[in-house]
């Protein structure tokens, strides 16, 4: 089922996504060698709170963090430890903010320190890439043509997309129908409507695109050990183009 969302809802979920921005502007100041995952999560949770908010992840399925933290080779749903960051590492810190019952989710990737120029370009295309979806979420272009923009422009840059993990629209509920592939082609999928609102969130592999799941039965990472990055914004479908809701 399709959840279109009114002006006044969007508004409202404009005003998660304003606190999640922020936490990643301050959380940007704070990860560098030395700091731990679990360090950055009681900060984010701490200033979600805050701010009159709630992180909704924590006790999502019964995940025990406010954030999810995935260090070079994690793809995503890491789980925050005391394991030090290292100068060279890159870090993605995903969070979904609840705010009077309405969400907003973003993932933002962040070198520690000095890092390679393999890493800094996998960012860089990363970010790109989750641009390009955006700009194909119009009102009367489908799903599949954000799909298609993200894969053929992550792998006309050298990288793979991840298959397993897909974007989604969201509301009161984290995941609502439809999902949002990074890979496929285009003119295929649901047709986008004024009043979606949606998270575009790509994961870039230097590697293959699979992923395996650890024991924990959260964190997914690459089965080659290659670097992964991950970009996600949540954006509303208005008749004016795309609102981004978790601008930084």
């Amino acid at each position: 089922m399709i959840h279109i969302k009114t002006k006044e809802q969007i508004e409202k979920m404009k005003k998660a996504g304003e606190i999640l921005a922020d936490c990643h502007k301050k959380i940007r100041k704070l990860i560098k060698p030395g700091v731990t995952t679990l360090e950055i999560d009681r900060f984010a949770e701490e200033y979600i709170t805050k701010r009159g908010a709630t992180p909704e992840q924590k006790g999502y399925h019964g995940y025990p963090f406010a954030t999810c933290a995935s260090v070079n080779d994690v793809i995503c749903h890491g789980f925050p430890n005391k394991t030090s960051l290292k100068n060279g590492d890159i870090v993605t810190i995903d969070m979904v903010v609840n705010l009077d019952g309405w969400l907003a989710d973003s993932a933002w990737s962040y070198a520690v320190g000095t890092i390679s120029d393999e890493a800094q370009n996998l960012l860089k295309t990363t970010e790109e890439a989750l641009y390009k979806g955006i700009e194909q979420a119009v009102v009367g272009n489908r799903v599949g043509d954000i799909s298609h923009a993200v894969q053929s422009y992550a792998e006309s840059k050298g990288y793979s997309v991840v298959r397993d993990f897909v974007g989604h629209a969201i509301g009161r509920n984290m995941h609502e129908e439809p999902q949002i592939p990074h890979y496929g082609p285009p003119n295929l999928g649901r047709r986008l409507k004024e009043g979606m609102v949606i998270t575009i969130e790509p994961m870039l592999n230097t590697g293959m695109y699979h992923a395996k799941v650890d024991l924990d039965g959260w964190t997914a990472r690459t089965v080659d050990g290659s670097l992964s990055a991950q970009y996600e914004h949540t954006l509303a479908i208005t008749a004016n183009g795309p609102v981004i809701l978790t601008e930084q």
